[in-house]
């Protein structure tokens, strides 16, 4: 076996894989069908790509297009190795995304592969920071934005943001509400976007464009911020805290709040107390 995939996150119709390939120049191409829609991201090595839509080389920053039910092909006749996150989509799923990309008509992949482009290089580097911080709950939000990134970019549909509509601002205002009211518990996407009858996708968009961040991302920073409140305020364990704030094991908060406030709990509190 030359290729190891594990799963960093899964919901209803997607899920994300970690697959690592060691095959080298000396392994024979590698052959299999997408179950579902793939969009994967690599991020380490090279290897070709042959599918019904074309043949390509595949490397950094490039994004692999399959479509349900398609035989593909891998090989690495010119180096060893690669490493890609893996989003996997199920028809169903993915019809929706493509119902609400504004231009797309189509829900096949005519292309095998998107190559190395700037205006996805933030959205690629988010989430192999998510798989490095071990953030499985960044990745219901960056599956939806990279298949909907993906489609786009595939149709030629050229993105005109236009300011968001008075009724989309209400729904962005309720949910910045719910998120604020229940942020220490699970809020999920696909809830948010029942609460303001709209789907996932059109939710996503419209949030991050009123709110000039994601759902989860203001979660977070609301989290953070009351966690650094209770820290200079009282003497509770840091432990006590960042469970409270509604984070699942320390080594996450910490991470968390070390990157978005520079220093460890233990040293953003000791500031308050007169240590260095």
């Amino acid at each position: 076996m030359t290729a190891n995939a594990n799963t960093l996150a899964s919901g209803p119709g997607w899920h994300v894989a970690d697959v690592i390939c060691t095959a080298g120049a000396g392994d024979r191409p590698f052959e299999e069908a997408h179950r579902d829609f793939c969009v994967a991201a690599v991020t380490s090595g090279t290897f070709r790509y042959r599918a019904r839509q074309g043949t390509a080389m595949l490397a950094p920053g490039s994004l692999l297009l399959g479509n349900s039910g398609t035989c593909y092909e891998c090989g690495h006749e010119h180096g060893s190795g690669d490493r890609c996150l893996s989003f996997h989509f199920e028809p169903a799923y993915m019809e929706r995304i493509v119902a609400d990309v504004p231009g797309a008509r189509t829900l096949a992949f005519a292309a095998p592969r998107l190559p190395p482009l700037p205006a996805l290089a933030p959205l690629l580097a988010e989430a192999e920071a998510a798989r490095d911080m071990a953030d499985a709950d960044a990745f219901e939000e960056l599956a939806l934005r990279i298949a909907g990134a993906a489609v786009a970019t595939v149709c030629g549909v050229t993105h005109v943001r236009s300011d968001p509509s008075r009724r989309d601002q209400k729904r962005v205002a309720e949910a910045v509400r719910r998120i604020e009211l229940d942020a220490e518990g699970p809020i999920s996407l696909p809830a948010l976007a029942d609460g303001s009858a709209t789907s996932p996708y059109h939710f996503l968009r419209t949030f991050r464009q009123v709110a000039g961040m994601t759902p989860y991302q203001y979660l977070l920073r609301i989290r953070l911020h009351r966690a650094a409140v209770r820290l200079r305020t009282s003497n509770d364990a840091i432990s006590a805290i960042a469970f409270e704030a509604g984070f699942n094991d320390l080594s996450t908060f910490n991470r968390r709040f070390r990157r978005v406030m520079g220093e460890t709990p233990g040293r953003y509190r000791g500031v308050r107390q007169g240590r260095n």
